[in-house]
């Protein structure tokens, strides 16, 4: 063999064969830092539902003893803000596509900040509840808006790992909040507490200040007909130019401009504009769309109702069920449970474009029913002891940590990311705030009723049906939720519609995938001869 070895031949029919230098495997795309620096500037709006469920854990300590007010009046407090933030979600689809993604943002930011200092400074119950109304607006825009704007600017090779951001940012807000809790915990009580929810301002003011560097969504753009602007954002967000082209050409597909439309700005038709959608999302949905609410729907109900909120809400409550009566040890075991939780959801940034969506949602939600059972079982043991069982307690302690890090580890990001990238473009924000709204509701339900429910059945009882409840979650999942991973936002359509007989669609899509990259990868119908040169 004549050739050196580092050169092969090239020959096409009826053509002289060509020598081409021999060439590395192609590699994986960098991550685009641009793409991520916006998606962490989006997801600090998720801090303030964090802050705030991690502060209210150990505040309503100190609340109950400087207010001297009930336990009912403590869990209407506790889970007041999520009704609350209803009205926030449900406005957000109409504002952001009004406004647009970016100042949207800065709107959520600004309602909580007012929200923030209102709880810091009230007198009684009342003031400190109206506090608690306004910051929940804001909470309703920032939940909703977030995880919208992080799936329409990131690339579809990143869009898993930056569209967790929105749950890595409320783990971390848990986490200061449980901090707070302790740092301020040594102050007079009358102090304390409103200290632990008046620096919930903090966060907010730097969002402000942060969003000012970030583009508007290049969705919204195209929407709003400004194509040139739009084209620009996703240069700068795309792993390469002709993924920016490609995402251009699809997103003006889902709007109805024509393909080579090359205007800067165009007339985008009113039905783009969002004209009809809540009747397309309600009142006559296509196949498609029915499944994806469903879909959307179910994962946010599923992800409140088999119990975070009560677990990270109530932990103080709980460890001193378990046997931990020192308030001090009670606080500190809660950042236990704060630290692990963002310890779970850093990893699992990293693996949702690896792994899948549904392997991590399925072993999550697994690990979930297997812990919530085994805290059950602790909790009953307790219960119906006369004297302290030690191993009692840490299996206790184990299994509300080991609960935490399973929810981190699949349901608690894969619910944001999933229901963001489902909605095809005209429905995403309206579909997106349905559902924050399922998932507020949810959670202000299950917030408002935990100290109700386990004086009724028992605190091992309440663990045993949040249990039950993953159960049927892990059923719907497996049976209705298709694998998103890969797929372009606008592939999703065809991918949803069949329902529980999904993978019928998903085995099409790989086909006619697999037929694009073998026509793709030659100009003569795949007939291409390779040879050495003898």
């Amino acid at each position: 063999m004549a050739a050196d070895g580092k050169a092969v031949e090239n020959g096409v029919s009826g053509q002289s064969p060509k020598t081409i230098q021999d060439f590395d495997p192609p590699r994986r795309p960098k991550k685009n830092i641009f793409a991520i620096a916006c998606a962490v500037l989006a997801s600090m709006t998720s801090i303030l539902l964090g802050y705030d469920i991690g502060v209210m854990s150990g505040a309503a300590i100190f609340i109950k003893d400087d207010l001297r007010i009930s336990d009912t009046k403590i869990e209407i407090l506790m889970g007041i803000l999520n009704l609350y933030s209803l009205l926030g979600s449900a406005a957000a689809g109409r504002t952001s596509d009004w406004i647009g993604r970016r100042y949207t943002i800065v709107f959520a930011g600004a309602i909580f900040f007012a929200g923030a200092l209102l709880m810091g400074f009230a007198t009684n119950y009342s003031f400190l509840m109206f506090g608690r109304f306004v910051a929940g607006v804001g909470v309703g825009y920032a939940l909703m808006i977030a995880p919208v704007y992080t799936a329409e600017v990131s690339p579809a090779s990143s869009r898993g790992f930056l569209t967790s951001f929105p749950e890595v940012f409320i783990n971390a807000g848990i986490l200061l909040g449980y901090v707070s809790n302790y740092a301020f915990s040594k102050l007079p009580v009358h102090l304390g507490w409103r200290f632990m929810l008046g620096v919930g301002a903090i966060p907010s003011v730097l969002l402000a200040v942060g969003v000012l560097a970030m583009p508007e969504s290049p969705r919204w753009l195209v929407m709003q007909g400004r194509l040139g602007d739009a084209k620009r954002v996703l240069d700068k967000t795309s792993d390469s130019p002709e993924e920016a082209q490609l995402r251009l050409a699809d997103i003006k597909e889902a709007a109805g401009i024509p393909e080579h439309c090359t205007d800067e700005v165009v007339h985008v038709s009113k039905r783009s504009h969002g004209e009809g959608v809540w009747k397309e999302l309600l009142v006559h949905p296509t196949p498609p769309v029915r499944h994806i609410l469903i879909c959307a729907i179910g994962i946010h109900f599923f992800q409140q109702a088999s119990g975070i909120d009560a677990v990270v809400l109530y932990s103080p409550r709980i460890f001193e069920k378990a046997g931990i009566t020192s308030k001090d040890q009670k606080l500190l075991a809660t950042v236990a449970v704060g630290f692990v939780k963002t310890v779970f959801i850093l990893v699992a940034t990293f693996m949702l474009d690896r792994i899948g969506r549904r392997p991590l949602l399925l072993s999550s939600v697994a690990g979930m029913i297997f812990s919530l059972g085994t805290l059950g079982i602790a909790l009953t043991v307790i219960d119906h002891s006369h004297e302290k069982l030690m191993w009692a307690v840490v299996l206790s302690l184990s299994m509300v940590l080991a609960y935490v890090a399973f929810f981190s580890i699949g349901m608690g990001p894969i619910t944001w990311v999933y229901s963001s990238e489902i909605f095809p473009l005209k429905l995403r924000a309206q579909g997106a705030s349905m559902g924050v709204a399922v998932n507020r509701v949810t959670s202000g339900v299950i917030s408002m009723t935990f100290i109700s429910l386990y004086k009724g059945i028992t605190i091992g009882g309440s663990f045993f049906l949040f249990a039950a409840v993953a159960a049927v979650a892990w059923l719907f999942f497996y049976t209705m939720l298709p694998e998103t991973q890969g797929r372009t936002l606008e592939d999703m359509e065809v991918l949803f519609g069949k329902f529980y007989r999904w993978r019928e669609a998903n085995a099409m899509l790989k086909k006619k995938n697999q037929a694009e990259v073998n026509g793709g990868d030659n100009g003569n119908g795949g007939q291409i001869q390779l040879g050495t040169k003898e």
